[in-house]
């Protein structure tokens, strides 16, 4: 018998394949040398249930009332799908034992209350990113590659209802009157929405995902993003207070070394964090997190970042820590770092470390203080001291491929020296970018600054013989 929140339409008959359907809707779609979450569910029989669920949840949003689901209890969902899940399951010969079909159906159950058909993707650690293509369609991005996944929302409607549910729990709205809108999920990670009418086809929805164990620094080195004596010198800058600005281009893991870098951090200091979408993930204790709002319907309300970064002055903080400068509020970044709050950190979105010295001007000129060419850039050379360069490179790995020091002004021009950058060597037949790391064979200039401090680099950390 239908439950309360079943279509009352006869049962959908189950189609059974010859074998499981991988995540981009053909067998063994997923390398078999992707390492997956622990799940006591994750394969039994030799079925693949992460595929098994997806297959599910387009079974159930054909039969379900999607929009009475969401007053629906857990309880009374399970009450529902528990024999539309066994009838499934025993058309598909999966062998499951009793208790591992009452722990398949409470994981559905969950799915259906959280954000739907993409709840398996948002659980797997092996995803990074979520790409949502209308309701037709979803992406993932698996160490740098993107796949099609099997998963599809029923309509536009059922797609729109999961949009609402993510913004709705951050405050924040999208309709055709705001059709853009950035939020995050409960776990930090990063949601850009875009609706009808600016995109035309349907919903457009990027998820970034975090990491639940944050990334350290030696962790990216496991992962060949970076290399001991760059770690180092980048501890020793944080250490001794030098203000970081961590460039790079869209997904090269500029918030992820940013994350990584506060690390170094004394426990002691008080932060204060400014962000459109509070994702930083600081392992301190006395953090103050803010975040930007945008204007509510009758057009007011509306928090930037320059109002936050002013309003963090007064909150005595030690550091302050900005997600990422893209406007205005660079003016009163840089007299914050030159003002008493050295060591605070930033990212931006620059190619390469000249470009985002040039991107600072500009958004610095964006404030429209009465300033000259030159003091902007004197200001910008006296308030930056590192500046380091991340890239996604082709084959799909993030790499931090230069470390920069700005030593001052020489005229007109802010002068750069790069102290560790990394070299391309050769491409392997399947894409793999083969390199190294190396040093320049320049020695920062605050090395001296930091020996009285106590803080010494090893003596072969700038030898440029030596690959790193």
């Amino acid at each position: 018998m239908l439950g309360r929140f079943t279509k009352g339409t006869a049962p959908m008959p189950v189609r059974v394949e010859p074998q499981a359907v991988g995540l981009a809707g053909s067998p063994q779609t997923v390398a078999p040398d992707f390492p997956r979450p622990h799940d006591p569910l994750q394969h039994q029989g030799g079925v693949d249930l992460l595929h098994l669920k997806v297959e599910l949840h387009r079974h159930l949003i054909e039969r379900f009332n999607l929009a009475t689901l969401e007053t629906a209890s857990k309880e009374e969902i399970l009450t529902d799908i528990r024999p539309i899940l066994r009838d499934f399951v025993r058309a598909r010969n999966v062998p499951l034992n009793a208790r591992e079909l009452d722990q398949l159906t409470s994981d559905i159950a969950d799915e259906m209350l959280g954000l739907g058909p993409i709840e398996p993707l948002l659980k797997d650690d092996t995803v990074n990113d979520i790409l949502i293509n209308t309701h037709q369609r979803v992406f993932i991005e698996r160490r740098g590659v993107l796949e099609e996944t099997g998963i599809r929302f029923r309509d536009e409607a059922h797609l729109l209802r999961i949009v609402n549910k993510i913004v709705s729990a951050v405050g924040r709205r999208v309709d055709e009157s705001y059709p853009m809108v950035d939020a995050r999920l409960e776990d930090g990670s990063r949601v850009n929405i875009a609706v009808r009418p600016i995109s035309v086809d349907g919903p457009l929805v990027s998820i970034r995902k975090f990491s639940k164990t944050p990334y350290s620094m030696e962790r990216l080195a496991d992962m060949g993003s970076i290399r001991p004596p760059m770690i180092e010198m980048l501890r020793i800058a944080v250490q001794s207070r030098k203000s970081i600005l961590v460039s790079g281009g869209t997904g090269s893991g500029k918030t992820t070394l940013l994350n990584a870098l506060s690390t170094y951090i004394a426990f002691r200091e008080r932060l204060i964090t400014i962000e459109d979408a509070a994702e930083l993930q600081l392992q301190q204790p006395h953090v103050g997190r803010l975040e930007t709002r945008p204007p509510n319907v009758e057009g007011r309300g509306e928090v930037r970042q320059r109002e936050l970064v002013k309003n963090a002055l007064r909150m005595r903080p030690d550091r302050i820590i900005v997600g990422e400068v893209r406007g205005e509020e660079a003016f009163d970044m840089l007299q914050a770092m030159n003002t008493g709050h050295e060591g605070s950190m930033t990212t931006i979105h620059a190619n390469t470390p000249r470009d985002a010295l040039s991107r600072l001007e500009q958004m610095v000129g964006m404030a429209g203080m009465p300033m000259t060419a030159d003091s902007i850039r004197g200001q910008i050379a006296s308030a930056i001291d590192i500046i380091v360069q991340t890239q996604r490179l082709s084959d799909g790995r993030r790499r931090v491929v230069s470390i920069s020091e700005v030593t001052g002004m020489e005229g007109a021009v802010i002068q750069l020296q790069e102290i560790y950058h990394f070299v391309r060597r050769d491409v392997t037949p399947d894409g793999a970018i083969i390199g190294e790391f190396r040093a320049t064979g320049l020695r920062p200039r605050f090395a001296g600054e930091a020996a009285t401090l106590g803080l010494h680099f090893h003596k072969d950390a700038f030898n440029p013989q030596v690959a790193l």
